[in-house]
């Protein structure tokens, strides 16, 4: 079909794999699961088709692939339908199912990664990232149900550890213990060779060059820098490395949550104070304020310092109750005068106004000074927090806790989540491992050390202790330095 014509290599190869039982360990970034919308809409437009029934454990995967079969739906000039509707599942939790339903009557459904959720269906199952999700073997089994009345099952995913059930299953693939299933294996890598970025190019009517290949290249692998054997190169790391695994992150990443970023070159520090003044503040009322109004309930606010090096950031959380907290939005500083980043805590605070909960600013080194302003410009409601081994080692199994239980929501950031990426275990503690490492090629990315995350547990702190006049406070020393744990 010419409307396949688009389709890279690796793409094609999959679809032309008629086997009813597939396995695809892959790269993120590669277009999989584009690829497999269009297997599931020629799937459904024949009057003797078949449903699909895609699966994963992100509410945005699940969205975006209905949006990828109407794409195809167009491409093959095809009517269909989008349904949206609220389900309800075996516990009386209620989760959203997407639909695309052609005028065969057969349609694209997508579904949460949920042994329920595809039980007594009849017709094709695709479960994409497959590591990620807690059910594996429990949704496994039910797909393979759906395969007595005919129909296809594709699992697909990146890895996530050596140990994750998905992995364990691949393996005895591989050995040939599970002769039924085909198996295939894209890396980043291949699918760059293969003409992915020549692909992106094509779409965006951009010219292709051989340098501005390489520095996509650069670019990707930066921002997957710290887990890129996994998330790139389709090797599955020694598990229990990382401190917070993709598995209870990606489910509390959202879309919605915005992420704003602001950095200035070294000569903005030169310019008058009225000057650099007027900057922030122009900026604020026209990308903070706005998003601040947005803001209905109490905020609590973390801020991890840096001066020249890392990244200051700002992350904002939003209390709806007890243990029900929403990020509100994340603010990343790069490169601002001590003066402007105070600047930048003042204008924060006054326009939050009555709703300004309280706040835990890093009093490391340089964020000494700004953290001691703020305790004393609000008191009781800003606490100074000399991070420590034992300040890691008590907020981030906290943290850890909310992400797992689902009571806590970060950015859907790739900058971001590679920041929970470097907490790693050390001598018993959660640490940010020692490198500071580079996730972009633009001033306002280029260097990270965990920023994020140590912004995210420095908002809990802030929104434990603000809530909860009992609570004991963050540990605050006059000097400490000698068991500040700087991580470098």
């Amino acid at each position: 079909m010419e409307a396949l014509d688009i389709l890279l290599p690796y793409q094609q190869a999959v679809l032309r794999d008629r086997n009813p039982l597939r396995i695809w360990e892959k790269s993120r970034r590669i277009g999989a699961s584009w690829m497999l919308a269009a297997e599931a809409a020629l799937e459904a437009m024949p009057q003797k088709g078949d449903n699909t029934y895609y699966i994963s454990y992100n509410h945005d995967m699940t969205k975006q692939f209905i949006e990828d079969a109407k794409f195809w739906a167009r491409r093959f000039h095809q009517a269909a339908q989008y349904l949206e509707e609220d389900a309800v599942d075996e516990n009386n939790k209620t989760f959203k199912v997407y639909a695309l339903v052609f005028t065969s009557g057969h349609g694209v459904f997508a579904l949460p990664s949920t042994e329920y959720a595809i039980r007594s269906k009849q017709g094709n199952v695709i479960f994409d990232e497959a590591a990620f999700t807690k059910e594996f073997e429990g949704i496994k089994k039910a797909a393979l149900a759906l395969l007595i009345w005919g129909g296809k099952f594709t699992i697909l995913s990146s890895h996530n550890g050596d140990d994750s059930p998905f992995n364990l299953f691949l393996q005895r693939v591989k050995a040939g213990e599970e002769p039924d299933w085909s198996h295939h294996r894209t890396t980043f890598a291949q699918a760059v060779k293969q003409g992915i970025y020549r692909k992106i190019c094509q779409v965006k009517k951009q010219e292709w060059t051989a340098e501005g290949e390489q520095e996509f290249v650069r670019q990707i692998r930066r921002i997957y820098r710290d887990n890129v054997e996994e998330e790139l190169d389709c090797v599955p790391v020694r598990s229990g490395l990382r401190y917070f695994p993709r598995v209870i992150l990606d489910p509390c990443a959202d879309s919605n949550i915005p992420v704003v970023r602001k950095g200035f070159n070294d000569a903005f520090l030169r310019e008058k104070r009225k000057k650099r003044e007027q900057t922030v503040e122009k900026w604020f009322e026209s990308e903070i304020a706005p998003l601040i109004q947005t803001i209905e309930n109490p905020v609590a606010v973390g801020e991890d310092f840096a001066r020249s090096g890392d990244l200051t950031v700002f992350w904002l959380t939003e209390v709806l109750a007890k243990k029900y907290t929403g990020t509100a939005a994340v603010i990343e500083l790069r490169n601002w005068p001590f003066d402007q980043q105070w600047q930048f805590w003042l204008l924060l605070v006054d326009a939050l106004d009555n709703r300004f909960l309280g706040g835990a600013a890093d009093a490391r080194g340089n964020g000494q000074m700004i953290a001691e302003k703020a305790e004393t410009e609000w008191p009781g409601k800003v606490i100074s927090v000399m991070i420590t081994r034992a300040w890691y080692g008590e907020w981030f199994p906290k943290l850890k806790s909310r992400l797992e239980d689902r009571e806590w929501t970060l950015p859907l950031d790739d900058y971001l989540i590679g920041d929970f990426g470097v907490v790693r275990m050390k001598a018993g503690f959660p640490l940010i491992e020692d490198s500071t490492r580079e996730s972009g090629s633009s001033a306002l990315s280029k260097k990270r050390h965990g920023d994020g995350a140590v912004a995210s547990a420095l908002s809990l702190c802030a929104v434990e202790t603000c809530e909860d006049d009992t609570a004991p406070h963050a540990e605050v020393t006059e000097s400490g330095n000698d068991d500040i744990w700087r991580g470098y």
